[in-house]
């Protein structure tokens, strides 16, 4: 025979994809010896926590179902006998090892055993398909659910499923396969079972934690990487890949001792939160972000003879309205005078004038050609300076291309969130659930200027298939 002599095939339902903070609310068992089901069983489990109501909305177990069940402490003998000596199978099988593995674990008991994942096992024999979801394999192989996202519905489909492989393939190419989809993957020593086939396969951001509890008191803690993904399932897994070995990537998959993750409806709400998350908590593996109230541009001193000819203006939390002869955003001084000195070099303007050499007499650059001679009495400040303003048009924001305040809509096919971004003159006023809150919020919120945001959106707005997403407010006209 080229399927393990005896199977439990399993499935949970739960609180939530967090295999040690989510909770099961329903476990479902067929135990299978010889190709025989030897026994049938199910139960509601009392989760000892609400059921949120999008868990609700997918599984239809809810809080008054649950009320009166067992504990899963109650039904752990049960569950164990089914369980021993079997291989335990499941769709995406270490999320269920997780939660049923964590579930003994909390009430003092070990539990342990062979795997066999039905994603797996369809991988290695139909590798020409993309898709090995549940659904894909109901829908592929004509497989019959009469519960869904129930649990003794959905073990039923993989016990057609098994079936259906086994009588449809020769036992030495089963046996390959099955000796593929059993494979254990290498587990990060610091995180608990099931953690990584939890993360969803859906835009977001992930948060690596040193503690493997949240703090108890509800506290905000800090984390030690914010890191951003169009699939957290796939980035979050490459941070513990085996060719993650030295340096500061092996630093920080060594220390992870937890992993929580936020959904996004896309690209621009990730941007959006993740500024948000790394400015609010500062986790140390990732980059040191910029002050949000430095940022500044220059304005231009009009017959100004000794150097420099500028000065800096503060632009942070400011309505990008009342603006008028200043130039660029800058978040520190440094990326300022890179500018300057790149526009010295384009435009033969002289260092010294723009602040970026002292001394007096010629500056360096005149010796090398590099400057007009503004410095040496060879042109007048007034051209020097005519030259360096129409130089510095270009920089900065671009005039705000809608009349008004516009909304930008977001909702990714895997995600079940829908966003809408509002922003004025560059100025972020907030994301909203649907277009008539995003209208009221247009008329209302004040406009304050941030740097960096104002990068997001105009790194975001530079793809020509972003534009469609946008939605005029206020009266606005794109």
């Amino acid at each position: 025979m080229s399927l393990p002599r005896r199977l439990a095939i399993i499935d949970v339902e739960s609180t939530g994809a967090h295999p040690v903070r989510d909770r099961i609310t329903e476990i479902a068992i067929l135990r299978v010896e010889d190709g025989e089901v030897v026994a049938r069983w199910e139960s509601l489990v009392a989760p000892g926590q609400p059921i949120p109501p999008l868990i609700e909305q997918v599984t239809g177990i809810s809080d008054a179902m649950v009320a009166g069940a067992p504990a899963f402490e109650a039904v752990a003998d049960t569950v164990a006998a089914l369980l021993e000596g079997c291989v335990f199978v499941a769709h995406s099988a270490r999320f269920d090892f997780g939660f049923i593995k964590n579930a003994f674990t909390r009430i003092g008991r070990e539990f342990d055993a062979p795997v066999l994942c039905t994603v797996k096992l369809s991988r290695a024999l139909f590798p020409e398909h993309h898709r090995h979801g549940l659904d894909a394999l109901i829908e592929r192989h004509g497989l019959v659910c009469e519960a869904r996202h129930r649990a003794m519905g959905d073990v039923e489909v993989l016990w057609q499923f098994v079936r259906q492989v086994e009588a449809g393939f020769a036992p030495e190419v089963l046996a390959r396969a099955v000796e593929r989809a059993m494979k254990a993957p290498a587990l990060p020593p610091g995180l608990p079972e099931g953690m990584l086939e939890a993360v969803p396969d859906v835009p977001g951001l992930y948060l690596f934690h040193a503690a493997e509890e949240p703090p108890a008191d509800g506290r905000r803690e800090q984390p030690l990487f914010v890191g951003r993904a169009q699939s957290l399932r796939a980035r979050v897994r490459e941070h513990f890949a085996p060719n993650v070995r030295k340096g500061r990537d092996a630093e920080l998959a060594a220390k992870v001792r937890r992993v929580e993750w936020i959904e996004t409806a896309g690209e621009l709400d990730t941007s959006l939160q993740e500024l948000v998350l790394l400015r609010d908590l500062r986790p140390p593996f990732n980059r040191p972000q910029e002050p949000a109230d430095g940022a500044f541009a220059l304005r231009l001193l009009a017959n100004r003879r000794r150097a420099p000819m500028h000065e800096a203006v503060p632009i942070a939390g400011t309505d990008p309205a009342g603006w008028a002869g200043l130039y660029g955003v800058f978040r520190n001084r440094r990326e300022a005078d890179n500018l300057l000195r790149e526009l010295a070099m384009l435009y033969r303007l002289c260092p010294r004038r723009l602040g970026l050499e002292g001394g007096s007499g010629a500056c360096s650059a005149h010796a090398a050609r590099r400057c007009a001679g503004v410095c040496a009495g060879r042109e007048s400040a007034a051209e020097h300076d005519a030259r360096l303003a129409a130089a510095l048009a270009g920089v900065g924001t671009k005039p705000w291309p809608w009349s008004g305040a516009v909304g930008v809509a977001e909702h990714h096919p895997a995600s079940p969130f829908t966003r809408v971004h509002v922003f004025d003159r560059w100025c972020y006023l907030g994301s909203v659930a649907d277009a008539g809150v995003a209208r009221e919020l247009a008329t209302t919120a004040v406009r304050a200027f941030d740097a960096d945001i104002w990068r997001i959106f105009s790194r975001w707005l530079a793809v020509p298939a972003h534009l469609q997403h946008i939605l005029p407010l206020a009266g606005g006209e794109a």
